[in-house]
């Protein structure tokens, strides 16, 4: 695996804060995973790359730097990681969007897929996949497995929240992925819930329980 980049930022932090407190409401909660979300994607774009380009500026010529890297495709593992698609867009609004709908058994805690639709040149995209939450990571590698079967491309993960079980996980069976998260809690509860965590993502975004 190549790196857990916990990206310590104090806005980050503080928004953290704020999803976390039960008291937050779907409205403000779905705003700040957006802006959450526009911050992490900041920082796991910092090595794409760039190339010179000749310009005219209103004064003189200059040499200037554009993205050169190959396009980017957005993979959102359904439905929580829906509220993180946006902010994304935000910063790479030329991406692609691909949606992954996984559902972890509540009794046995494994994956299953029920619908998979990947932008059509996958394979020539790198790609960034969204989930709020990396808990047992179970979905995650089924996500990460299903995207490998149509690129080869660099894969990061993206999450607001991780828990140690989930990077282990992610560290076992998919050892060429970036996991960016702004924080590691302390792990799982009996259910599978992070500790402390913030809750079912999908039901505070939405307003479902």
């Amino acid at each position: 695996m190549k790196d857990v980049m916990v990206l310590n930022h104090p806005l980050i932090q503080h928004k953290l804060t704020l999803l976390r407190n039960k008291e937050t409401e779907v409205k403000d909660f779905r705003e700040i995973v957006e802006e959450l979300s526009i911050l992490m994607a900041y920082e796991a774009t910092r090595d794409i790359p760039l190339k010179d380009i000749l310009i005219e500026t209103p004064i003189a010529r200059t040499t200037g730097k554009i993205i050169a890297g190959p396009k980017i495709a957005i993979v959102a593992i359904l439905r929580a990681g829906l509220g993180m698609v946006d902010g994304i867009l935000r910063l790479l609004p030329s991406a692609e969007v691909g949606h992954i709908g996984i559902y972890r058994d509540p009794e046995t805690f494994k994956p299953f897929s029920y619908y998979a639709k990947l932008p059509q040149d996958i394979a020539k995209r790198d790609v960034i996949i969204a989930d709020p939450m990396l808990a047992t990571g179970g979905t995650a590698v089924a996500t990460i497995d299903y995207v490998r079967r149509f690129s080869r491309t660099n894969i990061k993960f993206i999450c607001l929240v991780a828990a140690p079980e989930g990077i282990k996980m992610i560290r076992k069976h998919c050892k060429d992925i970036t996991i960016y998260t702004a924080t590691i809690d302390e792990g799982l509860n009996e259910h599978a819930y992070i500790v402390p965590g913030l809750g079912d993502a999908g039901d505070r975004l939405f307003g479902t329980k």
